[in-house]
Order: structure tokens, then sequence, then C-alpha cells
């Protein structure tokens, strides 16, 4: 008779098995680190929502092309949220009048997009959010900045691993002025820089002359790109090295012409993370200022700045610099033997006490030889194993087993909990 094959999961989305579920806690760790060191509020939005909500300021691509879009039962049209921005200011509009200025929150939840899934890449993924509403400053800009900088530092990313690159859109407007390039075409302008390091340089040229910019506009476009003392035009960006010095990350960030944002909201300083050395060519992390957004959504101007890290491509490059710890298979360092039937309870009871005494113990769920639990014991990556059997629990003693070094002693039960903490803490737990 024919096997019956598997259900597969869906396209795009990813598996946790407990090594995948490690890495994926060990970056919510740090995100909640960087966020809290900064005295950002952590925060959350519905999973589901109109796709109205993304039509504003998003983007037709994002609407049309990468959401989940389904209608409900009462046809209205509901898409698996595909960003947190239009969530945060449509939440932040309701409570306008009651909030605290500046409002800075942090989340780290699922998003899904409909994309041709790759490497550094899948439809469904974790992503960092982080915002500061209500200050119009370059300092606060820059603040953001740090925030994105401590997390790569705390990974242990350093600044010769990772870089955070940052340009200004006021910035490039006024260089679009200067070449005549009309403010209808300065959007597909805007996403044709945001494809060039992507595209043949031949290839970008004819791209963007199909757009309908000249010759010169195209040469003097290529000039401005190549400026990397541009900022030093921007007041804004002057105040925001400034500031990063200040804030000592300035290591972490360099100025970039070529940064655009594709995103409609970004109406003033912009910046994108980068892995400098490896092989992963997407950004880690991405964001800019957005003052219009809230507006938009039903609420008064507010000045908003902020960013979204996922947690696919950072997690790829921590993972092949060897920046995620070893993992570790049971957050159970303790395991309590099961002798047999009748000291079955016995085990169970002392298991309690210990986890009573604020260890972390598992117990074999069933009586069974104790090579086969020793073994369970060494596969799960267990430091201490306690055997109750007839002769112990006659004495009132159990023994003890150091996994670390292959030693084992017999002591009072009274005494356990003194001899397994030892053993825990020359074991590093």
């Amino acid at each position: 008779m024919a096997s019956k094959s598997l259900i597969q999961s869906v396209k795009g989305t990813r598996e946790f098995y407990p090594e995948e579920m490690a890495q994926r806690n060990y970056i919510y760790e740090k995100v909640r680190q960087a966020s809290q060191t900064f005295g950002y509020q952590e925060w959350d939005a519905p999973f589901l929502e109109t796709i109205e909500l993304y039509a504003a300021k998003s983007g037709e691509e994002l609407v049309k092309e990468q959401s989940f879009v389904f209608p409900d039962r009462g046809g209205d049209l509901i898409t698996l949220r595909p960003e947190l921005t239009p969530s945060l200011a449509r939440m932040i509009a309701q409570k306008q009048g009651e909030l605290a200025f500046p409002v800075r929150w942090w989340s780290f939840g699922p998003f899904w997009r409909y994309e041709r899934p790759q490497r550094g890449r899948s439809r469904e993924f974790f992503q960092w959010n982080v915002d500061m509403l209500g200050v119009n400053s370059p300092e606060a800009d820059a603040e953001l900045i740090g925030v994105a900088a401590t997390f790569l530092k705390l990974t242990g990313l350093t600044p010769q691993l990772a870089t955070i690159y940052v340009n200004n859109r006021r910035l490039m407007d006024a260089q679009f002025d200067a070449l005549g390039i009309l403010p209808e075409k300065r959007m597909d302008v805007s996403g044709a820089v945001d494809r060039r390091t992507k595209m043949d340089a031949v290839k970008w040229d004819e791209y963007v002359l199909e757009m309908g910019l000249s010759q010169s506009q195209l040469d003097g476009l290529k000039q401005v790109l190549a400026d990397y003392d541009l900022w030093q035009k921007s007041d804004e960006l002057v105040r925001l090295f400034k500031a990063l010095e200040a804030l000592g990350v300035k290591d972490y960030v360099k100025f970039d012409p070529n940064i655009m944002r594709g995103l409609l909201y970004y109406t003033g300083t912009v910046f994108e993370a980068f892995d400098v050395s490896g092989s992963v060519r997407r950004a880690i992390l991405g964001g800019g200022r957005y003052d219009n957004l809230l507006r938009d959504v039903g609420g008064d101007p507010l000045s908003g700045v902020g960013f979204a890290m996922g947690d696919v491509v950072i997690g790829i490059i921590l993972k092949e610099k060897g920046l995620i710890p070893a993992f570790v298979p049971t957050p159970a360092p303790v395991l309590v033997t099961i002798f047999d039937e009748a000291l079955w309870m016995e085990s169970y009871s002392l298991a309690a006490e210990l986890r009573a005494a604020g260890l972390k113990v598992t117990s074999y769920p069933e009586p069974a030889k104790l090579p086969k639990q020793f073994k369970f014991a060494d596969r799960m990556g267990a430091r201490a194993i306690i055997v109750i059997g007839p002769d112990e629990a006659a004495a009132g003693k159990v023994t003890v087993k150091n996994l670390s070094n292959g030693t084992q002693e017999t002591v009072a039960r009274a005494e356990v909990e003194k001899v397994v903490r030892k053993i825990l803490e020359s074991a590093g737990w």
C-alpha cells in the first residue's frame, strides 16, 4: 500500500523547530534590550486590517501586489498586515489627545507579504518596529539611528561588519530642483535610485531615460549620487551627525546619497543598515521621518520617525558570522530519572521540590532502563541527573551525576538542591 505524502506548509512560511525558535527569541531579546535602553514602550496592533488603511500612503505595489487580501463574510477587503506604521498612525490618532508626547513605542510581531520567496525574503516574517512621534528634529532622528546601532552592537555586529547609511529627502529634493526634475517624476526617480545597485549600469541609464529625464539630467543625477560630501549642504544632516557623535554611535553611520527609501511617506531623514562584510545584500533595517502620515489617517498633523527590521536577513547574517549563541536543547538542565514504577511518585515529588526551590527540572515521563534515560539527558543537554533507586530511597538519599565531568555522589535528600546548584554554577548555568 502506498504511503501517504505529508501535507506541506504554505509556500513562503517558516517552521520554527526549537533551534530556530531559540534564534528568533535571541533576536527578540536583543530587540527588547535595545528598545528599552532608550525608554521605548512595547505595543502591538491587529494582525488583520482593512486594505484601505494601506491604500492611502503605502504605495500601489504594496497594496495590489504584495498584500494577502481576502473578503470577509461581510464583503469587506481584509489583509494580513504587511507593515505596521499605518496601524501605528491610526492608533495614535485615536488617542492623540490622551497620550503623553513624545511617544516612544516599539513592537516585534508577525507580518505577511505576497512576494517571491528567496534567500533573505519570505512571505511570513517577524519584524521589529521602533517609532518616536511628537518631535520634529534631526536629534530625534539620531536617537532612532542610535537605537538601531545599539542593537547591532548588542548582537556583536561591529561597524566593520554592519553600517547604517543615511540620506535626507529634503536634501535630495533640492538636488532634483537644481536638475529641473519635475515633482511628478520624483517618486519614479527615487524608486530608480533604490534599484540602482541591483541593475546593470547601462540598463539603469536606459531605465531612467525612459522615465522622461534628459541626458543632461541623468548625468547630473549620477554626479549627485556620487557626491559623498553632499550632506554638508544639509543643516539637518550636519545636526544629525553631531547628535550621533554625542550618542556614541557615529562609527556605525555614513552618508550615502543613494539611500532613498521608496515608500511614499518619508519626508526628511532616511536610513538603511547593511551587512558590509558578508554575502547578504539586502538591507538589515530601514526607516526615516514621515511627518505627514498621521494626518492621512484622520489625525492632526504630527511629526514621526521610525524604522523596521525583519528577522530573516538579520538571522542569516548573525548565523553566518557565528553570533547566534550555541543551541541548548532543553531549558531544564536537571533530569530526575524514574527508576521503577514503585518509585515513580517519589521521583516526581523530588522534581517538584526542586522546582519550588527555583530550579528548572524535567522528569523522565515513565520508568525505563537507566542507560536509556542517561542517553536522553545527554542528548537534551542536561547538566545533572538525579537517581532515586531502592537503596537511596531506603536511606533517605539520592544519587546526583554531574554530566560535565562524569562524576557522581550520593547525598542526603536535604542536600540535593545545594549539590545540584554547585554543578550548574560550574557548568555556567
